[in-house]
């Protein structure tokens, strides 16, 4: 069987500029990097008005199992590509620390890939290294401001930006930096984040334009006075600064699939203490190119489908017409009960006991946000006909369109029953009016409170001491408008990664929050999010090769 690398590389891509062709994009809007990637000037583009539909797509909660969201993703763009559909997809990059760390790339896998697959899960355009540079940038400014006789009479101690990296490396949740004497610094406690996991990632993706992308990071809060006053970027007088090393990454980046569907890969923030999901200028500059736009969202629906349409849709005003949620045999029989090696074997009372949980995103995009669920079941080699029937039997009893798809191994064609599910749903979309979880104009914990109960069905919401108190002063500082992104666990609806299935009788618990004022949003902790991962005791890394001619193995 071939790896996913070695089937990447059996297939001829076409130049870039043919890409951009398919897309109607002009020669001079595109910037390529090499002959396969390249970069477009989406100022240029925006005259253009949005024609396309977009659809989201989305997961059961994850489990050892695997699910394939971002394979599925592709290879329905490929399926609906075949149909004669002008498609395009939306992705997030990929991360350095999962490619080198357990989980892999993100290039999609098998016959449903994004490619060239060996640039875009490692350096790609450069977009992440820019992000990463710009948060050290507002990280040693601060720090200089302190040196440099701390005439914004910030607290030491009080310093809330952290350093950044795009790699796993656990020996830096926390340090001390600073030390060696005056002329060194003042020492402090401090930490790094992974790139993915910074404010500057977040607020880089929901930006619409650079002049919005200025506003966003100079209110960014990087501190607090000795006199509880926040400081801002826009008071170390360095926004333009940090905007400038983001000029060229704010710059989509075109790609495409195995099969040669278009691909706007960018940007990809945090789904737990973010919202995420690809940048908004890509998702707005795709939706104004292609009639039908695939996109995905992080983890499962009840966080990265939630995020999508409560954060990204909310402030740019976009929305799915229809959403895809993808699950799988395996995982279903996981949430379940069932062991992971016991997984490849027909267990149909597991299988019924794990549907609860795919029954409760099916009821939460149909009846708190209105919208048209398809259910792609994600297909592997040891699903039996009986399974795969009670999947299919019970969507309709709920009225919601499934597909088997099996994209890995057949691409796009292993997509087209899923692809003529999802154009019937889009067809369908004049008889939904796609609603928000919460309006604008609740509290903060009332948006807590609306999410906890309507999205992951919990009896209520508890906050921790002080909290509420935390919450209030934000709220005064100008953040009562902002929407919520609860950080909690992605293997279960409730804040307890071992309740899974569609658990009941539970309450989430809020034990901090933080504001991100450059994203725009308020994050609520209801458990310890880890923002800088570590490696594996064997790291994907250690299977990763170079040859003498320069060609890249290992990667997955």
């Amino acid at each position: 069987m071939l790896s996913d690398i070695e089937i990447a590389h059996s297939v001829e891509p076409y130049e870039i500029g043919r890409i951009a062709g398919r897309l109607n994009i002009a020669q001079e809007l595109i910037e390529p990097y090499g002959r396969y990637k390249a970069k477009i000037d989406y100022n240029a583009l925006e005259h253009r008005t949005k024609k396309g539909r977009l659809v989201l797509v989305t997961a059961i909660n994850p489990t050892p199992a695997g699910e394939g969201k971002t394979t599925v993703s592709i290879g329905l763009a490929d399926a609906l590509s075949q149909k004669g559909v002008n498609v395009c997809l939306a992705l997030r990059e990929p991360s350095l620390g999962p490619v080198f760390g357990l989980k892999g790339g993100a290039a999609g896998g098998g016959r449903a890939q994004v490619i060239p697959m060996e640039d875009i899960n490692l350096h790609f355009t450069g977009d992440f290294h820019a992000i990463t540079a710009a948060n050290n940038l507002i990280a040693a400014i601060v720090d200089n401001s302190i040196q440099q006789g701390n005439a914004l009479n910030i607290d030491p101690r009080r310093v809330v930006w952290r350093r950044c990296m795009d790699m796993n490396d656990r020996q830096l949740r926390f340090i001390v930096s600073g030390l060696g004497g005056k002329s060194n610094g003042t020492p402090r406690e401090e930490g790094f984040d992974i790139t993915t996991a910074s404010e500057i990632m977040a607020t880089f993706c929901l930006a619409m334009n650079m002049a919005d992308l200025k506003k966003r990071v100079s209110r960014l809060i990087v501190a607090r006075t000795y006199d509880d006053r926040p400081v801002r970027v826009q008071d170390l007088r360095c926004t333009g600064a940090v905007c400038a090393l983001l000029r060229d990454a704010l710059k989509p980046n075109l790609v495409q699939t195995l099969e040669h569907t278009p691909a706007l890969v960018h940007g990809g923030p945090f789904a737990n203490i973010a919202h995420g999901c690809n940048s908004v200028i890509a998702t707005r500059t795709a939706l104004k190119l292609a009639d039908v736009v695939v996109t995905e969202a992080g983890f499962g629906a009840d966080l990265g489908a939630e995020k999508f349409i409560d954060i990204k849709c909310r402030l740019s005003s976009m929305m799915p017409s229809a959403i895809v949620l993808v699950a799988s045999v395996r995982a279903l029989k996981s949430h379940g009960g069932l062991k992971k090696e016991e997984l490849g074997q027909e267990n149909l009372e597991a299988l019924r006991a794990g549907l609860g949980n795919l029954t409760r995103h099916i009821e939460n995009i149909r009846d708190v946000w209105n919208l048209p669920p398809v259910v792609a079941l994600n297909r592997f080699s040891g699903d039996s006909e009986r399974e795969i029937e009670a999947v299919r039997a019970h969507c309709q009893s709920l009225g919601a369109g499934m597909a088997v798809c099996d994209v890995w191994a057949r691409g796009g064609q292993g997509g087209l029953d899923l692809a003529s599910a999802v154009m019937k749903a889009l067809g369908d979309r004049d008889r939904y009016q796609a609603h928000f979880t919460y309006p604008d104009d609740l509290s903060v914990a009332d948006k807590i409170r609306a999410v906890a109960k309507k999205i992951y069905h919990a009896d209520g919401v508890d906050f921790a001491p002080g909290v509420l108190t935390q919450i209030k002063k934000a709220e005064a500082e100008g953040c009562r408008d902002y929407p919520v992104c609860i950080a909690k666990t992605q293997y279960s609806f409730s804040d307890d990664a071992k309740k899974t299935g569609a658990p009941v009788g539970f309450r989430i618990t809020i034990r901090g929050i933080k504001v991100s004022a450059g994203a725009g949003f308020i994050v609520a902790y209801a458990g310890d999010i880890m923002t800088m991962p570590g490696l594996p005791r064997v790291p994907a890394a250690e299977g990763i090769d170079v040859s003498d001619d320069g060609e890249i193995t290992g990667l997955f």
